[in-house]
């Protein structure tokens, strides 16, 4: 997916957890399928799995998530990942890399959803919850940055899909999204990357969210991107009550969630459909909003 990948495969993974994990080298191993951008995962024996970043962009998310999830699990009302080990760059592989516990569930998809009002309410809950986190010292999350700091890469974006998409209705959408009033208030905890391949869920309702190595502080409202990226309209005042968000907040949510599928269309048309597609839902689906009265 990407051109600066770096290559992982079974071997690589056995002799890092022989050097670094000896106890747990000799169970089972299997690579899962995943449509993950950032990190490659195994699965390890029955109950753990192994997430080395094949990127050097997440190359900061293993140590992130094993020094700040223990720390936020106890205040959130679903489950996330505990990392069992935290894995250290080796001669063969440049990065810090976990071991965590395996979580079951579903990936929820949309369009698919047996309740989406009960799950919108399950997202709320735990989006309100992380941003009342009082957890002082976190790091800056740049997807809690203002809206501005994205607008030259989305405004490119756009021209990427000229002739693919509605780039006058893209652009307006966009620049509505930027006059919302700035987020003006103390950071606030954020997970940054609430995308459905990051949410487990069973019989409809959320059970777990996933993939922490966006988590930091600064504007929550791109925690507001699962209204438009996996809900139905009908159960998106459900999930805005619950997170409770005012109209600037879900005004700049929308554009997050906008500007990033506009980027990830482009990029990851040819090498990732479970993104790309995504991605196409969410413009329809902001874009769709806008037109309504």
């Amino acid at each position: 997916m990407h051109a600066d990948e770096t290559r992982i495969g079974g071997p690589l993974v056995r002799r890092l957890l022989a050097e670094q994990f000896p106890r747990w080298a000799e169970l089972p191993l299997r690579r899962v399928r995943s449509a993950g951008t950032v990190n490659t995962l195994y699965r390890l024996g029955d109950d753990m799995a192994v997430r080395l970043p094949r990127i050097a962009d997440g190359a900061d998310d293993a140590v992130k998530e094993h020094t700040w999830l223990p720390r936020l699990a106890p205040m959130l009302p679903f489950t996330v990942p505990e990392v069992l080990g935290l894995g250290t760059p080796a001669a063969d592989y440049p990065w810090h890399w976990s071991v965590v516990r395996w979580l079951d569930g579903g990936t929820p998809a949309p369009g698919a959803l047996t309740d989406a009002r009960e799950l919108a309410a399950d997202l709320g809950a735990f989006v309100a919850a992380l941003r009342g986190t009082d957890l002082p010292g976190g790091p800056a999350s740049y997807r809690g940055a203002p809206l501005t700091t994205v607008d030259a890469e989305t405004r490119s974006a756009i021209e990427d899909l000229r002739g693919t998409i509605d780039t006058g209705a893209a652009t307006a959408a966009w620049e509505e999204a930027l006059s919302a009033p700035a987020w003006t208030g103390p950071p606030r905890w954020l997970h940054a990357d609430l995308m459905p391949m990051n949410l487990l869920t069973r019989d409809g309702r959320l059970t777990a969210v996933l993939d922490f190595g966006t988590l930091g502080t600064g504007d929550p409202a791109c925690d507001f991107i699962p209204a438009w990226n996996l809900l139905p309209a009908a159960a998106r005042p459900v999930f805005r009550d619950a997170a409770g968000a005012d109209d600037a907040g879900w005004a700049r949510g929308r554009g997050w969630a906008l500007s990033m599928a506009l980027a990830q269309l482009p990029y990851y048309r040819a090498t990732n459909p479970v993104i790309a597609g995504n991605a196409e839902h969410v413009i329809r689906e902001v874009l769709t909003e806008r037109r309504l009265p």
